[in-house]
């Protein structure tokens, strides 16, 4: 039976797609719904490992792994400040997301990137905007503030009222997943607008093809319960 018949992209995505002239397989994982009670090193020998074959790649949605990590916090824990208000009102709303838009949100931006770097951000942003330039504030505020993501429809319960932050050293917690796998992983922040890839175990191929490969979003964000899949040649 050919790959294409035996695995089934999630609704509305695509299980192949093309990267410099070559097909790759992006292969969705099922699990069950991932939480701070949950090891990721026993969830990926659990679901992926008896699927791999030599040549695959893993890529873990960031959500999964923060949630391991006890980096989702409840909407109802979090106290934003006058300021967290004020500047999450001018946040340019996408289609990918809350991402700051909302003061809990940029509360968490502010103590994760500190107050002064978020400012400059701001300000930055403010600077771009009249040059007609966008997204210089992620630039300027990092990784850690560009991956924080709240609650959006068709999130699944009981994250639909959390936030839930970057992953502590994705690059480090990349290289120990993989010794557990047996086999590279990467760690995803990938939405509708395209991919950032926050740690990869190995130094080849690199984290620009690998965004290229994944950066139309083929994992599914909510009842899918497809965390993580398989990158594979087809």
């Amino acid at each position: 039976m050919s790959e294409e018949m035996t695995y089934s992209a999630n609704p509305g995505k695509n299980l192949v797609r093309t990267v410099d002239g070559v097909d790759y397989l992006r292969i969705p994982v099922k699990t069950h719904l991932i939480t701070k009670d949950d090891d990721m090193a026993d969830v990926v020998k659990k679901y992926p490992r008896d699927k791999m074959q030599p040549g695959d790649i893993l890529f873990i949605s960031e959500k999964a792994v923060a949630c391991t990590q006890s980096r989702a916090i409840p909407m109802e824990d979090i106290k934003p400040r006058k300021l967290a208000v004020t500047l999450s009102r001018y946040v340019t709303k996408t289609p990918a997301g809350i991402g700051l838009g909302i003061p809990e949100t940029m509360e968490m931006a502010l103590q994760e990137c500190g107050t002064l770097r978020i400012l400059f951000a701001a300000f930055c942003s403010v600077i771009g905007k009249l040059l007609g330039k966008k997204g210089w504030f992620y630039m300027v505020a990092g990784p850690k503030a560009r991956g924080i993501d709240g609650p959006t429809e068709g999130t699944i319960p009981p994250y639909d009222h959390y936030v839930v932050l970057t992953p502590a050293d994705p690059m480090g917690t990349s290289k120990k997943l993989a010794q557990a796998l047996g086999y590279p992983v990467a760690i995803v922040d990938i939405n509708d607008l395209g991919a950032n890839i926050l740690g990869f175990s190995e130094k080849e191929p690199s984290m620009d093809w690998l965004a290229k490969a994944l950066g139309d979003n083929p994992l599914g964000q909510g009842e899918e319960c497809t965390p993580m899949g398989i990158l594979r040649k087809a």
